[in-house]
């Protein structure tokens, strides 16, 4: 087989054909890597819960929420990279293609390095401010430190696979992360239970892992030819294209970091419920991630697709292109979503064998998880509004609707008694997305009416 077939072989025309076929062979690979990426993390904490004891467990558990809020940010240019490269290739416009590709792997590394240096120095201060427990602050630190020293490597890996990502290539980065995967389980093994390395097997592990599966979609970019074929001496900040990823990947990672935030204001009301609904909930979210990781890849499918096809002017295809993804991700996030309530209590027991902690998670999977599919259909409006350029406006509606609606309900109703329960607390997060939706709907609806103008259609 020929270079040439071999790129074609992986790569999906966006803006011909079948919707919906392209779409499915786009996102079940996507939908694979998310989930898997999700079950490594769950090996970490079981291998390191199992093998290294409590506290330890606590200092791996207590950094998840400090990293998400710090690489947040980073993720959210990789958006953008992703939204220009896809219009670009859409249009074959392949030095704007080139130089995007370019300014987004340094840009990648140049992340990487910052989250390195901040997590490094502010690991134990960051820490403190989290009111992370005494016991297990100084396991924490050392973990924290360590993960960081891979951010390059995460940063790389996420921005190369954003990059291929938006060109139709989903199946590569799944594979790279199946590879990396595999190698973290046997390293998480090695280190932790055949070295009693306890924390810091964990987090090394981890960082060698992340380079192995950067290493890979770099050797995969150089390899390439035309547009998105990377040469790494000539990687470059062309500022045109950077103030464009700036302009789309911000919102998208401001709009993270707040979110994470708010997330935590929430967790602290249902931490006032006591242990046994704290671990409920925390079982019921892990359960749930799963369902969030499937719907999440029809929001990036509307993002890739709806960007091809507006660079190469294919207009008539972005309605199409939204109503099947919203048709996708209801049909997901209703099966999966329904399904985890189904075998909720057997998927809880995996979790936890107390009673109390199975109906406390029971609690909330019947609220939120049934009702999982409005996740999904408010994310891939923000998707398609992304795909055609807009990020700020996704994204103070999402903040509004999404983050303010619950923070006035649990500053407001639910201080008053007979709406102080944790059952008021769930069911905001339905509300909300419903609201957001809605929201998010209209803006689609007057942009796309407006962009018709400008397309003469």
């Amino acid at each position: 087989m020929s270079q040439d077939a071999a790129k074609k072989k992986y790569e999906i025309d966006m803006c011909s054909g079948s919707i919906l076929k392209k779409m499915l062979m786009f996102s079940i690979p996507l939908m694979c890597s998310s989930i898997l990426q999700l079950l490594f993390n769950a090996a970490d904490i079981v291998v390191v819960g199992r093998f290294a004891g409590d506290n330890s467990l606590a200092a791996v558990g207590s950094n998840s929420s400090i990293i998400n809020l710090l690489t947040n940010l980073f993720i959210g240019l990789s958006i953008g990279a992703n939204v220009l490269v896809a219009r670009f290739y859409g249009a074959r416009h392949q030095r704007d293609l080139s130089e995007t590709v370019h300014t987004a792997m340094l840009l990648s590394i140049i992340s990487g390095i910052i989250l390195t240096v901040v997590g490094c120095i502010g690991a134990k201060q960051i820490l403190i401010w989290m009111s992370t427990p005494p016991e297990v602050l100084d396991l924490a630190v050392i973990y924290l430190r360590i993960y960081f020293t891979g951010m390059t490597a995460m940063m790389v890996y996420n921005f190369g696979a954003s990059i291929l990502r938006a060109v139709g290539d989903t199946k590569r980065p799944l594979y790279y992360l199946l590879a990396a995967g595999i190698i973290n389980i046997v390293l998480n093994l090695l280190f932790v239970i055949g070295l009693k390395m306890d924390v810091a097997g964990v987090a090394l592990a981890t960082v060698i892992s992340q380079c192995i599966s950067a290493f890979l979609v770099m050797r995969c970019m150089i390899h390439e030819k035309g547009g998105i074929q990377l040469e790494l001496k000539r990687l470059h900040i062309y500022r045109d294209k950077f103030i464009k990823i700036l302009q789309i990947g911000l919102p998208a990672g401001f709009q993270g970091i707040i979110f994470s935030i708010a997330n935590v204001v929430i967790q602290s009301s249902i931490n006032s419920f006591g242990a046994t609904v704290v671990a409920g909930n925390s079982a019921a979210a892990n359960i749930e991630g799963f369902v969030y990781m499937a719907m999440n890849a029809l929001y990036q499918s509307a993002i890739s697709f709806t960007g091809q096809n507006v660079g190469a002017a294919k207009y008539e295809r972005v309605n199409r292109i939204l109503l099947t993804a919203q048709a996708c991700v209801i049909v997901v996030g209703v099966v999966l979503g329904n399904g985890a309530v189904l075998f909720g209590r057997q998927l809880l027991g995996i979790y936890s064998n107390s009673p109390a902690v199975i109906d406390a998670g029971m609690a909330r999977l019947n609220i939120i998880s049934r009702l999982y599919a409005l996740c999904g259909m408010m994310d891939v409006m923000v998707g398609s509004l992304r795909g055609l350029g807009y990020s700020v406006l996704p994204m103070i509606v999402s903040l509004i609707g999404a983050c303010g609606l619950r923070l006035i309900w649990l500053a407001t109703m639910f201080q008053m008694e007979q709406f102080h329960t944790i059952t008021m607390v769930y069911i905001t997060y339905p509300i909300s997305w419903a609201l957001t939706f809605a929201a998010h709907l209209l803006c689609f609806c007057i942009i796309r009416a407006k962009l018709a103008k400008q397309w003469g259609r």
